[in-house]
């Protein structure tokens, strides 16, 4: 009889931008991966995907190591505004935007009037995620999944992919033997299983949806999960803006929504000094990098683009991606000279500091979270500092001085 073994782990999680991983208790799997390799099969089974494709694909499937170390990595550092944009666009990703554009103009024309996504946005995609298709992934999509399915730490959501996989593969849309990421992301846009088997599109028509080889299926299913995430035709992510001096700052939020009238009535303006558009929407301003860096001005496209990923840093630089792609220019704000970032270690101090003295911040868990920013925000307030929601280290020094 095998007894379950408990360690001190090391959990992850990508929000707001921010690379972060918190401490977690893992047991190792009671059973052997050959032991729960048949309990899974006999799942699949009774799930509809047929014994002989089953012994195929799994037939000599073993845990890749290298798999579990990538789940388990740990950066010292979280990654800052200005290094994470500088990271996702360069002139290179750029230009090669442009050429794609041009190149595959007739289809994604075809497929944003079907689907009301411009082809910026879904050429902006296309690059932060592989590249225009340059890297796809080198781990065999089914052992890195199943590998996570055995590992105790995520298996019910591993397990669920596992499956997905299984199923679009025994449809015929992708062969078993394909590659992608290390957590089983797939193709040129990177679906996870079971995105690729709710949203992918065979736009083509040849029976199969192929996010590796056929254009007008990749790009139909990019603008479909899109459309049916709730993007809104005939507008853009949003822009970045300048504030005027007197501006709240607890306006600052993806929380606060209000009309464009309302920004256009305290003085927030585009950065070439014009009003912003007399239109009806609703619209947030956000500030990724502190009251002292950039702000933006972004619509409800910009909080679809978080439904794809949920790091505010990547949706800007989708956003921002995009807008260079057709002509727009590079951010106006300055960047600091000296950009500090703060360790994973520093935010869980500053949680705990700001816990002790009564403010929740959801958890000592190292993550820059929705919870861990209305705390720095009330607390800021509280010491009549600006209230913008965003830790720095002169922050986490007042509070070790406290």
């Amino acid at each position: 009889m095998m007894v379950s073994k408990f360690k001190l782990i090391l959990g992850i999680v990508y929000l707001n931008g921010i690379l972060c991983f918190f401490p977690a208790v893992y047991a190792e799997p009671v059973d052997p991966f050959s032991e729960w390799l048949e309990g899974f099969q006999e799942e699949a089974e009774n799930r509809g995907i047929p014994r002989k494709f089953l012994d195929t694909v799994m037939k000599g499937l073993q845990p890749i190591k290298r798999v579990v170390e990538l789940d388990r990595k740990q950066p010292e550092f979280t990654l800052s505004f200005w290094h994470y944009l500088n990271n996702s666009i360069n002139e290179k990703r750029i230009s090669d935007g442009k050429e794609m554009l041009k190149r595959h103009q007739k289809i994604l024309k075809n497929i944003s009037d079907l689907y009301g996504v411009p082809p910026r946005f879904i050429a902006a995609f296309w690059g932060l995620e592989t590249n225009y298709g340059e890297y796809t992934g080198k781990f065999p999509v089914i052992g890195a999944v199943a590998t996570l399915a055995h590992d105790r730490r995520r298996s019910s959501f591993f397990r669920a992919q596992l499956l997905a996989a299984l199923k679009i593969m025994n449809r015929g849309d992708v062969d078993h033997r394909i590659k992608g990421s290390w957590a089983g992301a797939m193709g040129n846009f990177q679906f996870i299983p079971s995105t690729y088997k709710e949203f992918a599109v065979d736009a083509d028509g040849d029976g199969r949806r192929d996010m590796w080889n056929s254009f007008p299926d990749m790009f139909a299913s990019a603008a479909n999960y899109l459309s049916k995430s709730g993007w809104k035709r005939n507008w853009t992510w949003g822009r970045e803006v300048k504030l005027s001096d007197g501006f709240k700052l607890e306006l600052s939020g993806l929380n606060i929504t209000k009309p464009l009238s309302f920004w256009r009535k305290i003085g927030v303006r585009r950065m070439d000094g014009i009003d912003l558009p007399d239109l009806e929407a609703e619209a947030s301003i956000i500030l990724p990098a502190g009251y002292n860096g950039p702000a933006f001005l972004v619509y409800e496209n910009f909080k679809t683009i978080l439904k794809w990923n949920r790091s505010i840093l990547y949706a800007v630089a989708v956003g921002h991606l995009a807008d260079r792609l057709v002509g727009g220019g590079s951010l106006k704000s300055k960047r600091p000279e000296n950009e500090l970032r703060l360790s994973i270690d520093d935010i869980k101090e500053l949680q705990r500091l700001l816990s002790d003295i009564g403010f929740d911040v959801g958890g000592l868990d190292g993550i820059v979270g929705g919870n861990t920013r209305l705390a720095i925000k009330a607390y800021q307030k509280k010491v009549h500092l600006p209230a913008d929601g965003f830790p720095t280290m002169g922050l986490l020094e007042k509070l070790r001085i406290e």
